[in-house]
């Protein structure tokens, strides 16, 4: 496979500042913060925290999958919790020593949207916690057709 496509057959290959602030201008003023000024949205305030339904979250900066919903869980932070990415190549770790703490970042691969932080302290079987900005993901339910930003390449 090309170095571009996920395992899960996904193009990775980044966009384009040109692209990032296109799509962008669709976003409301609070995700743009988040996605693109990594700001961290109110813990206890979105409206995917009660979200549990099966499906697929996306990125809201271009689309990419980066959850499924059977990977969330109730973590009691206030934000949406995952153990498992959608694909692990769709989610960028970097080290993040802001706010005085070390911590990882994750952002979008594609779009190197920031969507929050990643903990160890998750439960099994990855002991791992993707914790979210709500903004920072549109929930696609299972039975509706993916938007095409959303898709795998075709073959």
């Amino acid at each position: 496979m090309s170095p571009n496509i996920s395992a899960s057959g996904y193009d990775l290959t980044p966009l384009t500042s040109a692209q990032v602030q296109e799509l962008a201008a669709a976003l409301t003023p609070r995700q743009r913060a988040i996605l693109l000024n990594a700001a961290t949205e109110a813990p206890f305030c979105s409206g995917l925290l009660t979200d549990k339904g099966p499906g697929i979250y996306v990125s809201a900066l271009g689309g990419l999958p980066l959850f499924r919903a059977s990977a969330k869980f109730d973590s009691g932070t206030g934000w949406p919790s995952f153990f498992a990415p959608f694909d692990p190549a769709h989610i960028v770790e970097r080290e993040d020593v802001s706010h005085g703490m070390r911590r990882i970042e994750i952002l979008d691969a594609r779009s190197g949207g920031h969507l929050g932080h990643l903990f160890d302290d998750g439960p099994p079987p990855t002991g791992r916690r993707y914790c979210l900005n709500g903004e920072a993901l549109v929930f696609i339910p299972e039975g509706t057709p993916l938007p095409p930003a959303s898709q795998p390449v075709r073959k």
